[in-house]
């Protein structure tokens, strides 16, 4: 019985692939010295013959997807393509692998079976019908297209990796890394996923926030573009969502729900965010203290800059300042 079926689609990340493999090895050769049981797994691929296709160039031998496919107990992992727009992605569901591994995805689901994608991969499981009702996260920078394709499900593109139920979903390409250790502690425990990741160096992650540029939030948005300028520009007195609306000559309501439709974000948090964005780069290329930044940027002390940076960045004013010191 296999704990986990790798499926692979013709395009996926090199790296994403080899570090699924690599945590997976690794767990086998640490299970003995925690008391785990070992981990098994099966790579299929999309391809009906020859080796599968990677970016890069890269090649790696797998087993066909069979074409009838019957519910098991392993966790089926997808991981990222290397797709460079939400376009791309569109087209590359559209393609006859693509299909067959969606209907594979269902009829594995149906059997009450979990799954599991990071990056573009988890637009499989939106095309499989799998994201409904559920919360989940996805490469920030195409989380704003996931919330279009997918308005049934709450898209949060800050988190590295999120669990709802029988649903697995990552981040951005290296984010597989993090949700393969995070699948390896749930079937296998605590002592065998810090085990992994103490082998490996792997720091614990828990956002990918720190990585989000406001500005491409929309994929090209041209409007959620303008607003993030805006909003920098008008620092620290930060435009209101009011003002906001009357430039534009709209409704708050419909610039709230353009400003959600675009980046999955409310106004205020996308205010917020601009200003935080704004406020780490001060830190990372001045040597303005941190009570100096929070003025600059709009907040009345650090006390709030301090605790808004540890909510969505998961690290400290210092933490910025000493990365670029």
């Amino acid at each position: 019985m296999n704990d986990f079926t790798i499926l692979l689609v013709p395009g996926a990340f090199a790296s994403s692939v080899s570090a699924t493999l690599d945590l997976l090895a690794a767990a086998v050769t640490m299970a003995p010295s925690v008391g785990a049981a070992t981990p098994k797994w099966k790579v299929l691929s999309l391809c009906e013959e020859g080796p599968t296709p990677l970016s890069n160039g890269m090649f790696i031998d797998a087993k066909p997807l069979p074409g009838r496919v019957k519910g098991d107990n392993s966790i089926w992992v997808i991981p990222g393509l290397a797709t460079r727009s939400p376009r791309a992605v569109d087209l590359r569901l559209e393609q006859a692998d693509a299909q067959r591994g969606i209907a594979a995805l269902k009829t594995h689901a149906r059997a009450g079976g979990t799954v599991a994608a990071s990056c573009s991969g988890v637009f499989l499981l939106q095309a499989a019908g799998l994201l409904k009702n559920r919360k989940v996260t996805t490469t920030w920078w195409l989380a704003s297209h996931l919330q279009k394709v997918e308005p049934e499900c709450v898209v949060d593109a800050n988190r590295l990796v999120i669990s709802d139920g029988t649903v697995w979903t990552a981040g951005a390409a290296f984010a597989q890394t993090d949700l393969m250790l995070r699948l390896i502690q749930a079937r296998f425990g605590n002592a065998l996923a810090e085990a992994v990741s103490r082998v490996l160096v792997i720091d614990g992650r828990e956002a990918q926030a720190p990585f989000i540029v406001p500005a491409m939030l929309a994929n090209g948005n041209e409007l959620i573009a303008n607003l993030s300028q805006q909003i920098e520009k008008s620092l620290p007195n930060a435009l209101s969502v009011k003002e906001m609306a009357e430039k534009l000559c709209i409704s708050e309501k419909t610039l709230a729900r353009r400003i959600k439709a675009a980046t999955g974000k409310n106004p205020s948090e996308l205010i917020q965010f601009v200003r935080l964005k704004r406020a780490r780069r001060l830190l990372e290329t001045t040597s303005m203290s941190v009570d100096q930044v929070a003025e600059k940027v709009g907040y009345s002390d650090s006390t709030a800059l301090r605790r808004l940076m540890r909510k969505v960045f998961n690290a400290t004013p210092r933490q910025f300042r000493l990365l670029n010191s």
